[in-house]
């Protein structure tokens, strides 16, 4: 038998029975619309946190659950040992607007790198005949909670107490090219050793941080010159979020394997690698996904693909990060005490607090929730905007308003 939620939500009873991985602010959501939530107390919020960089379309966008409840009552889901038309159609899909040709389907953006660590792996070792491969990551990066992309990505912080971690991983700075080409020479010698360059284009998690397009070309030169893969982790930048479709785009770089995930289906569960022909090497039996690519999931990634193009959703991107990014560099002018940097492309932004002071990213959230806006924190020191793409001029003025008066409490 179903048991009914309840009417008033307890926050006790949850934490007795669910796993405490999250530091959870205390608000109950049930419902949503558009870029606006509802918690089960009536309270509505507007949403610049999106599930963090997911929900593409928002909130119950008519498209999306016209083909969610359509293919519920027709077909959700079948093996991969089966040809899955939807799958199919949103491979060709992703191929025709991408420098990609074969894709893989996963859950998540943790199971994309990972298919991309084993492809990158075996390339290695069955093209270039690298015994030992190492793939170089970033500082600061963020690729995963698996042991593979935990150890991949470069935060020890997160790999805290999980050791031993994953061996063939090593790490540069971010966006310092003279550092990345000298333990590339150091790793290569005697012999090579080196399988991939695994980047973000904007690392996310790491504090919105964008990428360098002089760093990142001379990057795609090395890995040309030296036939090591580039790889881009593209999990929270792609689907149109940067104000291209893609985050490589925007640097005006091609890599030879990318992942997506987070806003590929709108906040549906669905990952995918998706690779150049001449180093998709995976066979029969190398790797597979029960859920990857059911009908579910491949038909509502393609409803959010194809809205982006009817919807024009990227100039969308495009306008209205500009407007947020002018709205925060003038709260930045307000509070310069406060407010250190904003940075961003599209709709990922960020506004670093000062190091040197005792407000964190979660007070100025705590804050904000209190002012009717959802944000999220990219580190202990910058906040975070990522509303879906469907956001408008005077849903970006509201937030900007709510920000602002979320900083006011601030000031003696």
């Amino acid at each position: 038998m179903v048991t009914a939620p309840p009417t008033s939500f307890r926050t006790d009873a949850f934490d007795q029975v669910v796993m405490t991985t999250y530091g959870r602010f205390p608000i109950a959501l049930v419902r949503g619309e558009g870029c606006r939530v509802w918690d089960d107390q009536g309270r509505s919020y507007l949403d610049f946190v999106a599930g963090i960089a997911t929900c593409t379309l928002g909130h119950a966008h008519p498209a999306l659950v016209e083909t969610v409840s359509r293919q519920m009552q027709t077909l959700h889901h079948v093996s991969n040992l089966y040809y899955i038309p939807q799958q199919g159609a949103l491979a060709q899909w992703l191929v025709a607007h991408s420098c990609g040709d074969r894709v893989f389907f996963c859950n998540s953006g943790a199971e994309a790198n990972e298919a991309a660590i084993k492809l990158a792996r075996k390339y290695a070792h069955t093209v270039r005949h690298i015994d030992s491969p190492i793939i170089i990551t970033a500082q600061a990066s963020f690729h995963g909670r698996t042991l593979a992309t935990l150890t991949a990505t470069g935060q020890p912080k997160y790999q805290q107490h999980f050791d031993p971690l994953v061996p063939g991983f090593a790490y540069v700075p971010y966006n310092d090219f003279g550092a990345l080409e000298a333990l590339v020479t150091s790793l290569d010698h005697p012999q090579p050793q080196v399988a991939a360059i695994l980047l973000e284009p904007l690392q996310g998690e790491g504090g919105v941080r964008p990428g360098d397009r002089t760093y990142f070309e001379q990057v795609r030169q090395l890995c040309t010159d030296k036939g090591i893969l580039l790889i881009f982790d593209e999990v929270q930048v792609g689907m149109g979020r940067t104000g291209s479709l893609w985050g490589y785009e925007t640097l005006g770089v091609e890599p030879d394997i990318f992942t997506t995930a987070k806003g590929l289906a709108g906040g549906i569960p669905i990952g995918a690698m998706i690779a150049k022909d001449f180093c998709a090497v995976f066979q029969p039996g190398d790797h597979a996904s029960t859920f990857g690519g059911n009908p579910l999931a491949t038909a509502a990634a393609l409803t959010v693909c194809e809205t982006l193009e009817k919807e024009n959703l990227l100039q969308n991107v495009r306008d209205r990060g500009q407007q947020l990014r002018a709205g925060l560099c003038q709260l930045q002018a307000a509070y310069p005490h406060l407010i250190a940097e904003v940075r961003g492309w599209g709709l990922i932004n960020g506004l670093e607090l000062h190091p040197d002071i005792p407000l964190t990213a979660a007070e100025v959230v705590k804050a904000a929730i209190g002012e009717g806006l959802l944000l999220v924190p990219a580190g202990p020191k910058v906040v975070r905007f990522v509303p879906p793409l469907i956001v408008s001029a005077a849903e970006i003025d509201m937030a900007l308003g709510a920000v602002s008066r979320a900083f006011g409490h601030f000031v003696a």
